[in-house]
């Protein structure tokens, strides 16, 4: 695979300075202060010269956006499909290009034109509900994980999170060891998008996502369930409470849930945990 080198996204295209006014209102006293805001910018995602879709999303780390968003899309199955990577700033966002190996090619094409979602979650496309709610392939992975480790993931987190610590209004996305220990993290303005950057990041570095489990900042939706399952990672720790969807599908597939989760306390939505 190759990455566009001539117009990569710039360091400092995750956030942009703001003027602001902080108002005084339990005591009186107004400042005008410079605020750091995370960058939310279109970008559209073109499969082999066809456009698939337009995505709200973080401008950066938009490699391994590019190789999730392929394999949440069921666009390709390994990273050596996707053939090539090109990222351009145009006129208000970014086209991000994504060329595949000529077997999967035909597939992206018939899918672009069947497309009727906007949403990477491994549903567009779809027509119906039965669709929609089609068995997930069941989670066959096992992995030994103690409340400490999910306790120690959570306590280091903030440590993690650059965007988040400038911003305050990003969602992150974390691979973290058996142990609890934090092995790599991708930031975004989209929770999904957080997600299928991990995914991507992993699958890049040859990492099995079976040998750790997922922590998500975000509330966990179905779309996010989904996308930790055909992942193939057995356990998903998330700190918002899931929908009744998310909680369902989860206890289907056999994928371990662990919601609500802070540093004293969690709760156990699907599946076993020591």
């Amino acid at each position: 695979m190759t990455i566009d080198s001539d117009h990569p996204a710039p360091k400092d295209a995750a956030t942009t300075d703001r003027p602001v006014r902080r108002l005084g209102l339990a005591t009186p006293g107004d400042a005008e202060l410079i605020r750091v805001l995370p960058v939310e910018a279109p970008v559209s995602v073109e499969v082999c010269g066809i456009g698939y879709a337009v995505m709200m999303a973080t401008p950066a780390d938009l490699e391994d956006y590019a190789l999730g968003f392929a394999l949440a899309e069921g666009l390709v199955d390994t990273p050596a499909q996707l053939n090539r990577v090109d990222a351009h700033s145009i006129e208000g966002g970014w086209a991000l290009r994504l060329w595949l190996a000529p077997e999967r090619a035909a597939l992206a094409l018939e899918r672009a034109r069947r497309r009727v979602g906007e949403s990477s979650c491994g549903l567009c496309g779809i027509e119906n509900i039965e669709e929609v709610l089609r068995p997930l392939p069941p989670v066959t992975a096992r992995l030994e994980v103690g409340r400490a480790a999910i306790a120690a993931a959570l306590a280091a987190l903030t440590a993690h999170q650059p965007l988040g610590r400038a911003t305050g209004a990003v969602h992150a996305a974390a691979f973290c060891a058996p142990t609890g220990d934090i092995l790599c993290v991708r930031e975004d303005v989209g929770r999904h998008n957080a997600l299928d950057k991990l995914i991507g990041a992993l699958a890049w570095a040859g990492t099995d996502p079976a040998t750790g489990f997922i922590l998500l900042s975000a509330r966990c939706s179905y779309e996010l369930v989904e996308k930790t399952v055909r992942a193939g990672c057995s356990l998903l720790v998330t700190i918002s409470a899931p929908t009744s969807l998310a909680a369902d599908r989860a206890a289907a597939a056999g994928l371990t849930l662990v919601s609500l989760a802070r540093t004293d306390s969690a709760l156990l939505v699907s599946g076993a945990l020591d």
